[in-house]
């Protein structure tokens, strides 16, 4: 489910039945791209690869040996056909996963460029957040409204008017309703 409903999205930006919901779907999933990997979430990053026979392994770049266990099942994606999906993990080394997979080729260790991500089971559900709600509304409504509307404009941090209100003040406008629940990790940089 969406951060922001298509009714939501409907009705602050007081469309009615013009667009259909679709249209406006697109908008609050493109709102959840921008929102979700700042909130906090039990997600890691594999930065490598390798396989035996049945077997396949994901490379950490930190240790994760006191983060997942064996027998947890995990979600991956952006790793490989072989490997995204709903897996149970069988070992855990120092900074590596192994799960049974269909490989039937031996693989040595290799780069997964951009990164695979390795998400554990989540227990927030960020739906139920009043804050990050009004957050991805006001982001679908910016997004709604620079496709509509050519030079809606926005603000620079120097006060300086902007035509391209998608730039990086975006996120400076809701950091402040997300403060509570943004990843330590998405605070770098």
């Amino acid at each position: 489910m969406s951060l922001c409903t298509v009714a939501e999205l409907r009705s602050a930006l007081g469309v009615g039945t013009l667009y259909n919901d679709a249209t406006l779907q697109q908008t609050c999933d493109a709102a959840d791209a921008v929102i979700l990997p700042m909130l906090w979430n039990p997600q890691w990053y594999a930065v490598a690869h390798s396989n035996i026979v049945g077997q396949g392994t994901l490379y950490f770049d930190i240790l994760v040996k006191d983060i997942f266990y064996v027998g947890q099942t995990v979600t991956i994606a952006n790793s490989g056909t072989k490997y995204n999906g709903s897996k149970t993990i069988t070992a855990v080394g120092e900074n590596s996963i192994t799960i049974t997979t269909t490989h039937t080729v031996i693989q040595p260790k290799h780069p997964i460029e951009p990164f695979g991500s390795v998400t554990a089971e989540t227990y927030t559900d960020w739906t139920a957040d009043a804050a990050v709600q009004e957050a991805a509304l006001l982001i679908s409504v910016d997004i709604w409204q620079s496709r509509q509307t050519t030079s809606s404009g926005g603000v620079s941090p120097d006060f300086a008017p902007s035509p391209y209100k998608m730039g990086n003040t975006l996120l400076a406008r809701i950091r402040g309703l997300i403060a509570h629940a943004l990843s330590p990790s998405s605070m770098i940089g």
